[in-house]
C-alpha cells in the first residue's frame, strides 16, 4: 500500500519541470540525490504534476502502466510493490510501425500482456477481476528514462512516470477464458535473433495480480480505473536495450506477435 503524506518542504513543481525539460533529449541527473527523506508520496506528486501538465496541453489519458512487477527488479530498487505510470494516446505506436529516430533517449524495450477494461475493475479476487477484462492482448512497451544513463532508484522511476516511453499493441484480442495467462509463454526477438524469454508467470505469478495491485491503488488514489482503459501488466522477461536501425518483434502464446521499428 502507497502511504505517507508528500513533505511539503520540497518544491515538487520545479522536479516535475525538470524532468520535463528532460524531454528535449538531455537526460538529468537522478532526482534523489535532491530528494532526501522524500516518499513514495512525494514521488507520485512529482508524476501527477506532471499528468497534469500534460493533459492541459490536450493530450489524452488511455490507461496506465504497471512497472516493478518482477521481484529481482523490486529487489534490485529495494521496494516490495509494483509502481504505476500513465498511458497517454500519443504514445502509442501501431503494430508494425516506425519509432521515429530521436523522439525517445534511451529506449529499452519489453514484451508485456495489456489489458482493455470492460468496467470499473472489481478486485475482490482473481474471478471477479478476469470479468472486468473485455480482451487480453500481446503489447510491447517501449520504456525510456529522462535520468541519465538509467541511474535510477524507486523515487526516480515513479516521479519520471515510471520510466514510460511509447506502447504497441497487437492486433489479436483475447477473451480471458480462452488462455491461461499464468502459462502464456514469451519470446521477444531483436533484429530476428531472440532476446528475452519469459512467460505470464513472471508478472507477480499472475498478470492479474498485478491488474489486482494497480485497480486497488487507483482506487485509493480516488481515480479508480474505467471502461476502456488500457492497461500494461508488465514485463514478461528481461528488457532490451534499443538503438537506431532495430526491429523487435514479441510473439506470446496464446496472443500471437506484435512488432516495431526504430527508424535510422
Amino acid at each position: 500500500m502507497i502511504s505517507g503524506a508528500a513533505a511539503t518542504s520540497l518544491d515538487h513543481a520545479a522536479l516535475a519541470a525538470r524532468l520535463r525539460a528532460a524531454y528535449g533529449g538531455r537526460p538529468t541527473p537522478p532526482l534523489r540525490a535532491g530528494l532526501g527523506a522524500a516518499s513514495i508520496a512525494d514521488a507520485y506528486a512529482i508524476q501527477a504534476l506532471n499528468t497534469v501538465h500534460w493533459i492541459g496541453q490536450g493530450r489524452r489519458r488511455v490507461g496506465a502502466k504497471i512497472g516493478l512487477t518482477a521481484k529481482a527488479v523490486q529487489a534490485q530498487l529495494g521496494v516490495d510493490q509494483p509502481d504505476f505510470g500513465t498511458l497517454l494516446e500519443d504514445m502509442a505506436v501501431a503494430d508494425g510501425g516506425v519509432v521515429p529516430a530521436g523522439r525517445l533517449i534511451q529506449p529499452k524495450v519489453e514484451a508485456e500482456i495489456a489489458f482493455t477494461l470492460a468496467c470499473t475493475p472489481d478486485a475482490t479476487n482473481l474471478e471477479t477481476l478476469a470479468a472486468s477484462v473485455a480482451y487480453a492482448q500481446a503489447a510491447i512497451e517501449i520504456v525510456d528514462s529522462r535520468i541519465e544513463n538509467w541511474d535510477i532508484g524507486i523515487l526516480d522511476t515513479i516521479a519520471d512516470n515510471a520510466s514510460s516511453g511509447l506502447f504497441v499493441l497487437g492486433h489479436a484480442h483475447k477473451r480471458l477464458n480462452e488462455i491461461d495467462l499464468r502459462l502464456c509463454g514469451m519470446v521477444l526477438e531483436k533484429n530476428g535473433e531472440p532476446m528475452s524469454f519469459g512467460a505470464g508467470a513472471a508478472c507477480l505469478g499472475n498478470p492479474l495480480n498485478a491488474l489486482a495491485w494497480l485497480a486497488r491503488t487507483m482506487v485509493e488514489y480516488g481515480k479508480p480505473l474505467q471502461a476502456g482503459d488500457v492497461v500494461l501488466a508488465g514485463a514478461l522477461g528481461p528488457m532490451i536495450a534499443a538503438a537506431p536501425g532495430d526491429s523487435f518483434k514479441a510473439e506470446i502464446a496464446g496472443l500471437g506477435a506484435v512488432s516495431v521499428r526504430f527508424g535510422s
